[in-house]
């Protein structure tokens, strides 16, 4: 079922996904990657995991009542990542463009298997999706996550901190467990979808260098990190 997200896609332009868990720091990299693409004369586009206004509604409610189940939660995710797929992924690699995505199918995988969710059913369910030309994930310990976001004083949200699974009523404490079973989960999709690793406990100018590096490997630009020096 997962010929489609295993096999190379047919289209001109290029798909680079980011991947990892809350306070990873993807989103920054991503941003960056971005800034140095459309400098280097590229068209970009971005877009973002759950991010369609056609389940949005359904989704906030769901969450505001917090009656959303982890299959429910699954079915959900999977409605906007088509949409987008459809809308704001395709098109875009139809024209040649590229496409940066801020989460992927990966996220599904690690998140909805850590909440239970069968592994085989949730890849049969994006079988769907298009592969990406490169998925990068940048791994960070759980300790380095919680203490990034509660540094930037950021509250932990009832599903981002896995309190709707019941195994602790302590926000921060059920974040560290959640978080960390979905860390495990993408240790498997390193191995199985050949996911490349970023250490993300590096500094910014680091990451951004080993990035730009991998990236750089598909398309025919220059690997310059002169200006890098300017990000730490």
């Amino acid at each position: 079922m997962l010929n489609r997200l295993t096999a190379p896609h047919e289209y001109p332009g290029k798909l680079f996904v980011v991947e990892g868990i809350d306070g990873s720091g993807k989103t920054t990299q991503l941003g960056l990657l971005a800034k140095w693409l459309s400098a280097a004369g590229h068209s970009v586009v971005v877009t973002e995991w759950n991010s369609s206004a056609l389940v949005k509604a359904a989704t906030k409610a769901g969450k505001k009542k917090n009656t959303l189940t982890p299959m429910t939660f699954s079915l959900l995710h999977a409605t906007d990542f088509a949409d987008r797929l459809l809308y704001n992924i395709i098109p875009p690699l139809k024209a040649g463009m590229i496409v940066l995505a801020d989460r992927y199918t990966y996220t599904a995988f690690a998140r909805d298997s850590a909440r239970g969710v069968d592994r085989r059913w949730v890849r049969e369910l994006y079988s769907f999706a298009v592969r990406p030309d490169l998925a990068v994930y940048f791994r960070v310990p759980i300790d380095v996550s919680t203490d990034r976001l509660l540094a930037r004083r950021v509250k932990l949200k009832f599903y981002e901190a896995g309190l709707d699974m019941g195994w602790s009523s302590n926000a921060i404490e059920s974040f560290r467990i959640f978080q960390g079973k979905v860390l495990d989960e993408y240790d498997r999709l390193v191995d199985e979808f050949g996911l490349s690793v970023v250490d993300a406990t590096g500094s910014i100018t680091e990451q951004q260098r080993v990035y730009r590096k991998l990236v750089s490997q598909h398309l025919e630009i220059k690997d310059d990190n002169d200006q890098l020096d300017d990000l730490a």
